[in-house]
């Protein structure tokens, strides 16, 4: 797959160097003192600093469980998926939604996590049991 980048509103650089450098461990690339960009496992994210970000919205609902919408995340291989978890729990960042498995024993069986940043945006990290049912129907 190609990495894709996305653009997203964060309230201060230092929480959000602090959140995605220092919790998440990804790497930082280009900055300046309105927006920084992230290697987010293999994709780039530019943080843009605002004063007006969005209400979170639990409009969503996947597999009877509300998910924030918009939300942004990441597909991770299950030790991948582990440590990250570790990592979250470790740095004390709570679960809105807590690791739990999604589809079980269906086809798309797979670990879900949400977090929000520390500028309040909504995460999902994801790990397949079967990485070739990502589309699975």
């Amino acid at each position: 797959m190609n990495p894709f980048h996305l653009a997203f509103k964060v309230k201060d650089i230092a929480s959000t160097r602090r959140f995605y450098i220092e919790i998440l461990a990804c790497p930082e690339g280009r900055s300046t003192a309105s927006w920084i960009d992230f290697d987010f496992f293999g994709h780039q994210l530019s943080a843009h600093v605002s004063d007006s970000r969005p209400a979170l919205n639990y409009c969503g609902k996947v597999d009877g469980v509300r998910v924030p919408i918009p939300h942004f995340g990441c597909i991770l291989e299950q030790a991948e998926f582990d440590r990250v978890q570790e990592q979250l729990l470790r740095h004390d960042i709570a679960f809105i939604i807590k690791p739990q498995t999604r589809y079980e024993g269906q086809p798309g069986e797979q670990r879900t996590m949400f977090v929000l940043d520390l500028s309040g945006n909504p995460i999902e990290f994801k790990s397949f049991r079967d990485k070739t049912a990502i589309f699975a129907t």
